[in-house]
């Protein structure tokens, strides 16, 4: 029976709450046992999937097809455990089962409410599979005192209470501020924040205080004192250069080992850290540098391509390089000639996106990379740009485009070489779908095979010819135009197993030019850099000038 662990947030939001997570989840991973990361979130969306990248950042993909936090990635990352679509839930998804049972007549005529159902419902979601794993850890969005977290709040606080005394334990993450006209390290917004726990029945065995700075022992014991923690429990959480950093700074810091107390396991088991000591040595110790041009379109918040960011810096480990990458907003290519912004680079991704805006700007990116031979990666939309690019380009086809973009009516006619994707085979089913389909869970979602060519590059670089990689798409390549563009040396590289959905293309005369249909970067970890991305920074290494 699993032992869980409850990770709460207070003062302001964006500490950390995921990292803070993920970084326990991998120590204790190190000291033998097993974990499982979810995350509930407070918000009224079913799920982030018609979220904006400006609102929430990137969309997180799972093997199982659900669209989920960003927080699910550092999950992943950090403790290569695979997640699933019952490891995220939403106030949106809790409310929508709740009003599905009451329309169903589940409830018996009752009247509906925060307590017990919407609680109860909560609880059925936090105990699916508990006994899989040592540990669950459960982290709660947003901050405590957010009107729209109290029914997770109570939900926890009825949770902890039945199960056995001692299986539940409940860690909140704070801020100190420094303030620096005074010289003074703040503990009062600390104070308060758990204050603020404690009148809704929740009581913090560990505190994580994040501070630009080490916490002085003078305000430890007095945050222990008014927030009724033990000392040793008084967790600093100091910012770092590389979030990777995280589980050796929390190991040095005690919080694994505080942990262990709570849950009287004792003699605690002895960590291995040698998978995040030389992850850390990869990371501080690089032997060369390559530079990357991310051309996007969501440029203005980081967090929108974060698994791309991170599955970079992988690759960079992998070939013990720093990777450093520029964000490029793609409209800048609509007006301008690319070539000053991109002569310097190493190398250039596209990622993926929505709608129309930008994407004659990915072609163009496209286009500079494949005839100045630089090294290139397309991402979903990416990988379809550098289609489109080629039709017009090398194929002769100078009216290809996407209906994405132009199958509104009074739109001159075009070539759809990309088109809305109607049908595909899950598993043993066939999925259909309509252009004028619900936006949300209606993509092709989740894990799908491909198959690889003999002797291509992609072969080359995954050693195998049949994988398995996650998708977030409605749009797709016609395979009607593969013999056209396949007689001017772009290669259908990748198929999926029934040969109708092109997966992987490549240049032939390039020495690194791969579009990918899927979303490699949902799979990259740190101690495991995916094969794509660690292959195209070897690229990138070997076009530099400055390695």
């Amino acid at each position: 029976m699993a032992r869980f662990i409850f990770i709460t947030g207070g003062v302001v939001s964006s500490l950390g709450k995921g990292l803070a997570s993920a970084a326990l989840g991998a120590l204790l991973q190190a000291r033998g046992f097993t974990v499982r990361l979810r995350k509930l979130d407070p918000y009224l969306n079913v799920d982030p999937g018609t979220m904006s990248p400006f609102e929430h950042g990137e969309v997180f993909v799972t093997d199982d097809g659900a669209e989920t936090d960003l927080d699910l990635g550092h999950y992943e990352r950090f403790t290569g455990v695979a997640a699933r679509k019952t490891d995220s839930v939403s106030s949106g998804r809790i409310y929508s089962n709740v009003l599905e049972k009451e329309r169903r007549g589940d409830y018996l005529g009752k009247t509906i409410q925060v307590i017990p159902h919407v609680t109860n419902e909560i609880k059925d979601f936090i105990s699916i599979d508990e006994d899989e794993v040592d540990f669950m850890l459960c982290e709660i969005g947003g901050t405590v005192g957010d009107i729209e977290g109290l029914p997770f709040f109570e939900a926890i606080r009825q949770f902890s209470q039945e199960k056995p005394r001692g299986q539940c334990l409940f860690m909140h993450l704070t801020l100190l501020p420094y303030i620096k006209a005074s010289g003074e390290l703040k503990t009062k917004p600390t104070q308060h924040s758990v204050k603020e726990l404690r009148s809704i029945g929740l009581a913090p065995d560990i505190l994580v205080c994040r501070s630009e700075g080490p916490i002085p022992q003078k305000e430890r014991e007095k945050l222990a004192l008014f927030c009724n923690v033990r000392p040793d429990a008084v967790i600093a959480a100091q910012d770092l250069k590389s979030i990777y950093e995280a589980p050796l700074a929390y190991h040095r810091e005690g919080l694994d080992q505080a942990v262990l107390d709570a849950f009287q396991i004792s003699p605690a088991p002895k960590p291995d850290l040698s998978r995040w000591e030389d992850v850390a040595d990869r990371i501080h110790n690089p032997e060369g540098e390559v530079r990357v041009a991310i051309v996007g379109k969501y440029t203005q918040l980081e967090d929108a391509y974060k698994s791309i960011a991170e599955a970079l810096t992988h690759g960079g480990m992998a070939n013990r390089v720093r990777v450093t990458a520029d964000w490029i907003d793609a409209e800048i290519f609509e007006r301008e000639d690319p070539t000053p912004y991109l002569e310097d680079f190493d190398a250039i991704l596209v990622p993926g996106g929505f709608g129309e805006r930008g994407t004659e700007g990915k072609i163009k990116a496209a286009e500079f990379a494949r005839t100045r031979k630089v090294p290139y990666l397309g991402i979903c939309l990416g990988m379809q740009m550098a289609v489109i690019e080629a039709a017009r380009n090398l194929a002769d086809l100078g009216d290809a485009g996407s209906e994405e973009f132009d199958h509104e009516a009074g739109k001159k006619r075009f070539t759809p070489v990309v088109y809305h994707l109607k049908e595909w085979v899950q598993g043993n089913y066939k999925v259909t779908r309509k252009a004028d389909d619900d936006k949300g869970g209606t993509m092709r979602l989740g894990a799908y095979d491909a198959v690889l060519k003999d002797g291509s590059r992609v072969a080359e670089v995954y050693g195998a010819t049949q994988i398995e990689e996650r998708h977030r798409h409605r749009y797709e390549v016609d395979i009607k135009y593969r013999d056209a563009l396949e007689d001017k040396g772009l290669v259908f590289s990748g198929m999926s197993p029934d040969g109708r959905l092109p997966e992987i293309v490549e240049v032939a005369d390039h020495p690194w030019f791969i579009g990918v249909q899927f979303h490699p970067e949902l799979k990259s970890k740190p101690f495991a850099p995916h094969p794509l991305f660690a292959d195209f920074i070897r690229a990138a290494k070997e076009n530099s000038r400055l390695v």
